[in-house]
């Protein structure tokens, strides 16, 4: 145990639940003992020589003396593999049924005794001894995967196995999901198991709660990411690679990867970072666009504690002028923190409370946990233990664990049945007037004064009627509950869009909601977190996200709480959030000067809304992120790829915010195109880096020359804000109009802006050609 995880362990050992959770963490301790066997002895085994081949659609089967691999190239071209017999379902990351196989491909002999599949945008070698390399058309290797190693116990039990594979030298590694290092992955191990780390977190801190064994990896040959299927628990070792000077060798970048157990199988996209952030949530699943009110600034705090603190919350920000879209109920709400339930003597009218504030355009937004109080009389429990929901041990007894309302279970979410009781109960939810729900402690957490915060590993599960234990459950918790949220929500209001985030999940999440950064520390470094957090997350398939701006914990300067805040203005969930004894986090708390300054962060946020919704209703069609990367238009670009501290708002704007104590300048690098300083107007080039003032009253936000963004005029309607093109240029932008918070068809519209005699025009493109906007046109940059 190492210093960090002694203070989480006074903590809680310190706390009226401390010795509940020794005893709840000792007998989880005894039950994985005598539930999980020892691994013993164990045998290795490779591949080996290759012996023989069975063409199939798409692919094959190639075979080899001590192993088998199936590869299929797919429709769209989406690469699978998998060894064993492994097959792409059972999977809690698909969305649906896999793509079909592309007839047009097929197995064939290659060189040197291997195979491939030869396809219009892939082609995938197969080498004698069990390797695999995936190639662009031109014959360029993407990526290497040399022949596998697994250790099978000899008295039975899962596999452990290894898979290692070369990348090119230049290349840079992206995602994992949340990591607070991010967003470029550098040299070290990255644990995929889903975490609480037990307070905030900062940089050096890893896991954390949203972990995905999913890989973006850019270089100057292509771009591609790496999907290997399986919710184990693992670890990935990264190396970046080093380019020979003069006649020297490269040394590629290498990715290993080491999992516990569970199937060997992966998916392989390739292309442009926008084609395969597409081909992979057409893999996994559209993501669900927030309803557009949570588009917009969003309050919570951890201790609220009544309705009076509640309207007098609300009541400030109408006083300042601030505008705000929802309100956060943490746990204090509840009655001894029993999920479901309501304090009646602080919270007397919770609907009427929700009915007033909606009248003034606030919604109430509730957290649930998915720990249930383990005791008789609990409406939830009984009902629960009633349908054998819980989470169980080898021996039929439920598996408890301590959490805020004291001795807890945990729903069985892998469990189909035990999803669709959950979902009834948000029926509750709604009756008490809230509009949309966060899920927290979802890795799942138990209190433990040593090692993991979590469940047994020998705790049961349903997997879906598989049956299984927490190894494999694990790490889709979260994400199993969240589909739970969702579809429950879905039956009790089919006429209305689910507003859930989660603070943990896995690869697919984004089908039922997003997530946020979870108790991000107080503190620059915290506040550089957040972006890489953001960033991370897009690039795994999960759009919306967002930071508890200011940090969860402690106390934030003025100049860091606006630094945070005018970041958060610009990322896809803006949310200010604290823990109950961090101190308020209003605006107004931080003395007139931040006052003025947020408020006009939290304006210019208002006036981007229109854009917001056409980035959330884009992100569902298209899978791009809301903020991008700044290589994400030019993944050839190599200083771009290495700059972590700007990020693209569509492909519109650029956002440069200031991380650093005492900065009133900085350092900005441009893609190529001509770039405006939105509060000056000035024009800068790109490729290069340009030199801007970033006073206390606003950060570095750019646009493209020849954009297109719809915003919210001064009278409250929309207009189309169209950024002059460069000289001898052309532009654009999409348009999504809102849709309204239920499941209507977004109609994608298509702007130009050209020069026409020394003047900006704008038209929308139509079947019958271009025509006048509807909007009103306010042209900048001239």
């Amino acid at each position: 145990m190492d210093g960090r995880e002694l203070v989480r362990s006074m903590k809680v050992v310190g706390s009226v639940q401390g010795l509940r959770a020794i005893r709840s963490a000792w007998r989880g301790r005894r039950t994985d003992a005598r539930e999980l066997a020892p691994r013993g002895a164990e045998r290795a085994r490779v591949p080996g020589p290759v012996s023989g081949a069975e063409p199939l659609p798409g692919g094959g089967t190639v075979r080899f003396a001590r192993a088998e691999l199936h590869v299929c190239v797919t429709v769209g071209g989406a690469v699978f593999w998998g060894w064993d017999g492994a097959e792409p379902l059972p999977s809690y990351a698909l969305a649906d049924a896999p793509p079909e196989p592309d007839t047009r491909a097929g197995l064939e002999p290659d060189t040197d005794g291997g195979w491939r599949v030869v396809s219009e945008r892939v082609t995938v070698a197969v080498s004698r001894h069990g390797g695999v390399e995936v190639r662009t058309p031109g014959g360029v290797v993407l990526r290497r995967e040399l022949p596998p190693r697994w250790w099978e116990p000899v008295g039975g039990g899962p596999a452990r196995w290894v898979q290692r594979s070369e990348v090119a030298a230049d290349a840079r590694f992206f995602g994992l999901g949340g990591r607070a290092s991010g967003p470029r992955l550098r040299d070290g191990t990255y644990r995929l198991w889903n975490t609480d780390p037990g307070g905030g977190f900062g940089p050096e801190d890893d896991p954390l709660y949203v972990t995905m064994p999913v890989q973006l990896v850019v270089a100057d040959g292509g771009t591609h990411l790496a999907f290997h299927d399986n919710s184990w628990d693992g670890r990935v070792t990264l190396r970046e690679g080093e380019e020979g000077a003069g006649s020297g060798h490269d040394r590629p970048g290498t990715s290993e990867l080491r999992m516990d157990g569970g199937p060997l199988r992966c998916w392989v996209m390739t292309g442009t970072p926008a084609r395969v952030l597409h081909s992979w949530t057409a893999l996994t699943g559209a993501p669900t666009p927030p309803p557009s009110w949570a588009l917009g600034p969003q309050h919570a705090r951890w201790g609220f504690g009544s309705e009076r603190e509640v309207r007098r919350i609300v009541a400030g920000y109408r006083e300042h002028g601030l505008p705000l879209s929802a309100v956060h109920l943490d746990i204090d709400h509840y009655d001894a923190h029993q999920v479901f339930t309501v304090d009646r003597e602080q919270f007397p009218d919770l609907p009427g409370l929700a009915r007033e504030l909606r009248a003034d355009g606030v919604r109430l937004v509730s957290i649930v946990d998915p720990a249930v109080k383990a005791e008789p009389g609990n409406a939830v429990y009984d009902s629960g233990a009633a349908a054998g929901a819980f989470v169980r041990d080898a021996r039929e007894r439920d598996v408890q664990g301590v959490v805020w309302p004291g001795e807890c279970v945990y729903p069985d979410f892998t469990d189909p049945a035990v999803r669709e009781w959950w979902g009834g109960l948000y029926e509750e939810r709604l009756a008490q007037g809230f509009a949309g729900v966060w899920h927290d402690m979802n890795e799942p957490v138990s209190f433990a004064p040593f090692g993991d915060t979590t469940l047994p590993r020998s705790a049961r599960h349903r997997l879906e009627g598989r049956g299984g234990d927490h190894r494999e459950a694990h790490n889709v918790y979260g994400l199993t509950m969240a589909r739970a949220g969702f579809e429950g929500l879905r039956r009790l209001r089919p006429d209305e869009r689910p507003f859930l985030f989660s603070r943990s999940g896995w690869a697919g999440m984004q089908r039922y909601g997003g997530t946020w950064s979870g108790d991000v520390s107080t503190g620059w470094p915290g506040l550089r977190a957040s972006l890489s957090l953001v960033l991370g997350l897009g690039l795994c398939g999960v759009p919306y996200s967002g930071p508890d701006v200011g940090g969860f914990d402690g106390s934030p300067s003025p100049e860091l709480y606006l630094r945070w805040f005018q970041l958060g203005a610009y990322l896809p969930l803006f949310r200010t959030h604290a823990a109950i004894d961090a101190g308020r986090r209003e605006p107004w708390e931080f003395g007139p000067e931040v006052l003025e300054h947020a408020r006009a962060a939290l304006v210019e946020r208002e006036r981007l809304r229109p854009y917001f919704v056409t980035l959330a209703q884009l992100a569902r069609l298209t899978g791009a992120p809301y903020a991008r990367p700044l290589w994400w238009g030019a993944p050839e670009d190599r200083a771009l790829r290495d700059c972590e501290d700007a990020f693209l708002l569509g492909d519109a704007l650029l956002v440069a915010p200031v991380l650093e104590r005492g900065a009133d300048r900085r350092a900005v690098r441009l893609p190529r195109g001509r770039w405006y300083d939105t509060a000056t107007e000035r024009a800068y080039d790109g490729p290069g880096q340009v030199l801007l003032d970033a006073p206390r009253s606003r950060i570095p936000v750019l646009a493209r020359a020849g954009a297109v963004i719809p915003v919210q005029g001064a009278d409250g309607g929309p207009e189309l804000e169209a950024w002059a093109p460069a000289a001898g240029r052309a532009g654009g932008g999409l348009v999504v109009r809102d849709p309204g918070d239920g499941w209507r068809k977004a109609e994608v519209e298509r702007y130009t802006s050209r020069m026409v005699n020394g003047e900006v025009r704008v038209s929308r493109v139509t079947e019958n050609g271009p025509v006048e906007p509807e909007w009103p046109v306010r042209v900048k940059g001239r």
